[in-house]
């Protein structure tokens, strides 16, 4: 690693804080499978700790997408091989992916927006083959989640309609630089078949929202105003009781009830 790397001020506006110990680096990039036939995207490559284990697996096409045009100079300098896509990962149109034959997603997310980007990404992706992200470690808890936790909600809810999650290991402040205040974590998302994502995602987005913003009520309470026939028909057939409240509907149940929203 080059000094100019090892000098580069992390900028908290920006939610950097770079990776820098090694081992945990190949444990995340060997999490993604790589192989030479893979198309690999990915987000916030910093000072390129993951990039230039990913360059070392040689696959098809390696992208990064960096926000930072200081450090995406430095990675378009060092590696001609990369294809350096600068922009806001906030803004990018995820959509653009489903041209590929398929794809594999990793990245260091800074926790002011990791939630937001992997509700987007797991949903828009259509060629995803996996992805793996390291987020906080709360958030990983809450994306592996099992309902009637704690740690289960919105976030869970969505993501597991679209993609089955696995938290992998968690990684220690000390391996950051600056070091943030809490633990990380890593986690896997396998997507499901397309045929079995939502037909109505708006909808889907819109129960949950609706639920989980009035989590500590019963479902009759929060439902009042959309009941009919119909949704007391589905709460009978599903064995789902009035008096639940949100955390207890599995994914699939939020999705079968979002038909009636």
């Amino acid at each position: 690693m080059n000094t100019e790397k090892k000098y580069h001020r992390a900028k908290k506006s920006l939610g950097q804080n770079f990776l820098t110990d090694q081992n945990i680096c190949r444990k995340i990039v060997d999490a993604i499978r790589p192989n030479h036939d893979d198309h690999i995207f990915e987000i916030g490559p910093g000072q390129g700790a993951l990039t230039e284990h990913l360059i070392n697996t040689a696959p098809k096409k390696l992208s990064v997408l960096e926000m930072d045009d200081e450090l995406a100079d430095r990675l378009e300098s060092a590696h001609s091989e990369l294809e350096v896509i600068r922009g806001d990962a906030l803004k990018f149109s995820w959509e653009s992916l489903n041209d590929l034959d398929g794809c594999k997603i990793i990245g260091n997310l800074p926790y002011n927006v990791g939630s937001k980007l992997i509700w987007d990404i797991v949903s828009k992706v259509k060629t995803l083959e996996k992805a793996v992200f390291m987020v906080q470690h709360e958030v990983a808890l809450r994306l592996t989640a099992d309902p009637g936790g704690r740690a289960y909600g919105g976030l869970t809810a969505w993501v597991k309609n679209f993609a089955d999650t696995k938290y992998l290991f968690k990684v220690p402040p000390t391996v950051f630089r600056p070091q943030p205040k809490v633990d990380s974590a890593v986690v896997a998302f396998f997507p499901r078949p397309i045929e079995q994502w939502p037909e109505s995602p708006e909808n889907l987005s819109k129960l949950i929202k609706m639920l989980f913003q009035k989590r500590r009520k019963q479902l009759s309470t929060i439902l009042k105003k959309q009941w009919s026939p119909e949704m007391e028909e589905w709460f009978t057939r599903e064995e789902v009781m009035t008096n639940w409240r949100p955390e207890n509907l599995t994914p699939a149940q939020f999705l079968g009830l979002s038909q009636y929203i």
